[in-house]
């Protein structure tokens, strides 16, 4: 017989219960240590007091009210969201798949409207992650999500993350747009160079297309910038938005450049629970700290000590971790065994990872992280790492 609850994920047999700052407590009253972060999405730690007394008064007036009115708390977070970006305009959704699509309709939109309707196909890379929609799965292209949901959503053509050449090859009389990811997380944290970045945005301003950036995972200050593609000093026309912008409330944004974003013109697009008011409340409780003055920069520092550190412990353990990957507060650890067993047995320890393509073990702490967590973090895996080594028959070296 089904479980009430769709059988759709893998779930680990535990219950959290309460969460504080960088821990989580579950229903036996053990800690972890929570360098999973809902999957880079709790950006200020479980229950933050500032997000927490932001929601509280926003509950206490106004949940929802639709986008048939104006809602103030986006026109201001909309405008924080220009102060502080390239963009000059917001679309506010409920999650990163939706801040995907909004950006892939709009690709199709503003070619459409220049009256080349034509120009619709999106290249996209191998190993890429944009959701889990028809239509984001077939951006993504990966046989994994894809299996099972023929006919194929069309639109995408998919070359090779980190190859110009193959980019340049690709682009058709029918293609419109570049979508990228800045660190491909799901795919197995793997980093764009400056270069490569660069590379498209000079692709795209050749050859009349879109560069559209997802950073879905890399945004709102995991990378140590406000977001990712900063370290570069490109501009993209397009980003998608999500996950660490609401710390922990489900919102998603896309951004967009003027030229790009009028082609949403009214009833072109929309969203019933976009942009509600709950969610501004966080999210503009989540952009007072992360803007603050030295916050980012304190997050590149801690970032840098752990970089420092986790790549001491693949120096060391060579046996069990073949190679630390990422930017920023965004770490992968890639495994030479078993990965299900590395994750379960750091967990049984008292710190949660979580897993990725290619073997790998995400780091995605909370960016309110002090050096102390940092060194309760590795005494964890170190420990991890000599309990799997004396199981190979030696230390993993």
């Amino acid at each position: 017989m089904i479980p009430s609850l769709m059988p759709n994920y893998a779930r680990v047999d535990v219950a959290f219960e309460k969460g504080e700052g960088v821990y989580l407590f579950d229903s036996e009253g053990r800690r972890y240590l929570d360098f999973g972060g809902g999957i880079a999405v709790n950006s200020l730690g479980h229950c933050h007091p500032h997000l927490v007394e932001a929601l509280k008064s926003q509950v206490e007036t106004l949940w929802h009210c639709s986008n048939l009115y104006r809602i103030p708390g986006q026109e201001k977070l909309a405008q924080r969201l220009v102060d502080n970006t390239f963009a000059d305009s917001v679309f506010f959704a409920n999650s990163g798949a939706e801040a995907v699509e909004c950006g892939l309709k709009m690709i199709r939109k503003y070619h459409d409207d220049k009256g080349d309707a034509g120009r619709y196909r999106v290249i996209t890379c191998t190993g890429g992650f944009h959701g889990r929609t028809l239509a984001t799965i077939a951006a993504g292209g990966q046989a994994k999500h894809l299996s099972g949901f023929d006919p194929v959503v069309d639109g995408f053509d998919h070359v090779s993350f980190g190859n110009l050449n193959e980019m340049r090859a690709a682009i058709g009389d029918e293609t419109g747009a570049i979508l990228v990811e800045p660190v491909q997380g799901e795919g197995g944290i793997h980093t764009a160079v400056p270069e490569y970045l660069q590379g498209l945005r000079e692709i795209a301003d050749e050859f009349g297309l879109l560069l559209m950036i997802d950073e879905v995972q890399t945004g709102v200050g995991r990378t140590g910038k406000f977001f990712a593609h900063e370290w570069t000093g490109i501009v993209p026309d397009i980003m998608a938005i999500a996950k660490g912008l609401g710390g922990g409330f489900p919102i998603g944004a896309c951004l967009a450049v003027e030229k790009v974003a009028h082609a949403l013109t009214p009833g072109s697009h929309g969203s019933t629970f976009g942009g509600n008011p709950l969610a501004m409340a966080a999210s503009n409780a989540v952009l007072d700290v992360v803007l603050a003055d030295g916050f980012l920069g304190e997050v590149d520092r801690l970032a840098r000590i752990l970089w420092t550190r986790t790549r001491g412990l693949a120096t060391a353990y060579p046996g069990i971790i073949a190679d630390v990957r990422g930017a920023g507060l965004m770490v992968g650890l890639k495994c030479t065994g078993n990965l299900g067993q590395f994750i379960a047995r750091a967990m049984e320890n008292g710190l949660l990872l979580v897993p990725a393509a290619d073997n790998v073990a995400r780091l995605l702490p909370p960016l309110i992280i002090s050096e102390a967590h940092i060194d309760e973090a590795l005494g964890i895996l170190e420990k991890t790492c000599v309990e799997l080594g004396a199981g190979l028959g030696g230390e993993g070296s």
